[in-house]
């Protein structure tokens, strides 16, 4: 199982590829929080991708960029702007951030994978394509209905050629292998002490395992608390 942390700026990258990780991963919602914008593309792209060359500048290892939905760009221009920025791999939600359904439909979804591939082999780099199936995050339905749309999406999307499919947030490991063995091949969210460990997800017939956020807000709450005890040393001078 291919396991990645996932970077927010060019020192949390560095600190995972000297603690031996293969590969990098970014986090969307850790590097928009980072530049000063919220997550779900309330950051510009231009800087999304700027903060992301900046990763793959600083690691020698292969970095996969978080690129959300896509920021409403055309497939080919996705491929083209990725790969300008030595980028490996991206994730591509179909969660429509802008639209009046969460979702983008599914075919439509499968059509913009395609054409995301098709381009960046046109440019000789075959991008690794993490296809998110967002019906998890956004509970859409009963668990028996959101594994159904699960399957169905991610069947769409292995076909399309997406290389890998990305259930965010799912934990339980029966309805992970169930995904799995529709699908084949599947990244999952680990979390230090959540409620889905590396094992489990392992057992589960998971290849690829990533942190999300997690890291990055493990670092905020780690910060935040030694900003208080300064602060508290601050109160008893003087």
């Amino acid at each position: 199982m291919l396991v990645m942390a996932n970077a927010w700026d060019a020192s949390s990258a560095r600190v995972f590829e000297a603690a031996g990780f293969a590969a990098v991963a970014t986090t969307s919602g850790g590097v928009a929080s980072a530049l000063g914008y919220q997550d779900h593309e309330g950051a510009p792209v231009d800087e999304m991708l700027a903060a992301a060359a900046r990763i793959v500048r600083s690691v020698s290892v292969p970095v996969t960029v978080d690129f959300e939905a896509g920021y409403r760009l055309a497939p080919a221009e996705i491929a083209e702007r990725l790969i300008a920025v030595g980028a490996a791999g991206l994730n591509l939600e179909d969660s429509d951030h802008r639209g009046d359904a969460p979702m983008v439909p599914a075919e439509s979804q499968a059509e913009r994978l395609a054409a995301v591939k098709s381009a960046a082999r046109a440019l000789g780099v075959d991008l690794v394509l993490n296809a998110r199936v967002d019906v998890f995050i956004h509970r859409l339905g009963s668990p028996v209905e959101q594994l159904a749309e699960g399957v169905r999406r991610a069947l769409l999307y292995r076909e399309a050629g997406a290389d890998c499919i990305y259930p965010i947030i799912l934990s339980d490991p029966d309805m992970l292998a169930k995904l799995v063995a529709a699908a084949g091949v599947v990244n999952a969210t680990v979390r230090r002490g959540g409620p889905l460990s590396l094992a489990a997800a392992a057992s589960a017939g998971v290849r690829r395992a990533t942190y999300a956020t997690s890291l990055f807000r493990e670092t905020l709450t780690m910060l935040e608390g030694t900003a208080s005890e300064i602060q508290t040393e601050m109160s008893d001078l003087p």
